[in-house]
């Protein structure tokens, strides 16, 4: 949930001051992200810009495939952040790709997020007739073979119709960027996506045409089969996408997105100035992509499912927006990763792939989570 200052100025959408000394960065920055195309990468490219003028600081933007791509690099200290989305709390909790026996629950940490009046549905093409999710059997829906996360999202989206993968047609799909490729080709029916997305927005212009799959809030059984999939999803009005306006919204699913990460061990410092850097900044990128204005400081979701990083958090006390409630969400967030990695590690790593899953929800509700 939002802290209470968030949830008065949520319609605001405002950088904050900045404080007395401008942010120090280092000569160098790089952030992974998503495909070359996606929303994610017009906005890291945005941010790189705005940071780059605004400091005289190189900030690279690499794109990367997958969800583990998009985070290996940071671990091995060749890249700083990602701009990423609901795969850091796959990451964090050790689920889906994050899974595999080399890599386990990652020791993650926000430096901020994003909650615009986008969100996350499923992309229909214009001809196809579906009112209600319950209405994708037998469609031909887009697997993303590189994306576990983009994977779930769809799976999610069908539990919210009660449906699985079995009651659909897999097209597979090398990326996100090629699910759209499918999409304008006529090869998919649907195919999961922000509603911001540049790609969208060619197909929205295209014969195909583009509509939103609908997932009505007012739905409490759908959201509670969709919540199983992706707890990390919360219903949203979205206004702001090819078809959508104020007066036009799609119930559809929220999260912060994008998410800028690290890992919990990045010098507090860099992580300090580069969140920071993002307020300071503010108004040199928040119009270059529509989702980017949700980075504003009085947007901030401080009770979401990954915990920030200590040097987010000194910034965040400055600027007077960190809580009691999200001192005390933070900290149960660290003390469940503890869990989850002690967990971890009391597996041989032989056996990880079969004893991890009956072993992190045994380990958690041991521990009352």
């Amino acid at each position: 949930m939002y802290t209470k200052l968030a949830v008065a100025s949520l319609l605001a959408g405002s950088a904050l001051p900045a404080t007395a000394q401008d942010a120090q960065l280092p000569a160098r920055l790089a952030m992974t992200t998503y495909d070359v195309g996606s929303s994610g990468y017009a906005q890291a490219v945005a941010l790189g810009k705005a940071i780059s003028d605004g400091y005289g600081v190189s900030l690279r933007v690499l794109p990367a495939t997958s969800d583990v791509a998009r985070l290996l690099p940071i671990r091995q200290g060749r890249v700083d952040f990602a701009l990423i989305g609901s795969e850091a709390y796959n990451a964090f909790e050790g689920t889906e790709a994050f899974a595999e026996p080399e890599m386990g629950p990652q020791n993650i940490a926000l430096l901020a997020g994003a909650n615009s009046s986008n969100c996350f549905t499923l992309a229909l093409q214009g001809d196809t007739v579906v009112s209600t999710a319950a209405d994708l059997r037998g469609k031909r829906v887009g697997w993303v073979v590189s994306s576990p996360a983009l994977q779930a999202n769809v799976a999610a989206f069908l539990a919210f119709g009660g449906l699985t993968w079995d009651d659909v047609k897999k097209v597979e799909v090398a990326s996100f960027g090629a699910s759209w490729d499918a999409f304008l080709n006529g090869q998919v029916d649907a195919i999961t996506s922000l509603t911001t997305t540049t790609f969208a927005t060619q197909a929205a212009a295209s014969p195909v045409g583009l509509s939103w799959l609908d997932l009505p809030e007012a739905d409490t059984a759908g959201w509670d089969r969709l919540r199983e999939e992706k707890p990390q999803f919360s219903p949203r009005k979205a206004t702001v996408g090819p078809g959508l306006s104020e007066d036009h919204p799609v119930e559809c699913a929220g999260f912060p997105y994008p998410v800028i990460v690290t890992y919990a061990d990045k010098d507090e410092d860099v992580v300090y100035n580069a969140t920071k850097a993002l307020q300071e900044q503010f108004d040199a990128y928040a119009d270059a992509e529509s989702g980017l204005r949700g980075f504003a400081g009085d947007l901030q979701d401080f009770e979401w499912v990954v915990p920030y990083h200590p040097g987010a958090v000194r910034y965040w006390k400055e600027a007077g927006l960190w809580s009691d409630e999200a001192e005390a969400h933070n900290q149960a967030l660290i003390a469940r990763h503890d869990i989850l990695s002690a967990a971890w590690d009391a597996i041989p790593e032989d056996a990880r792939s079969e004893e991890w899953p009956a072993a992190r929800e045994k380990a958690l509700a041991e521990a009352g989570n």
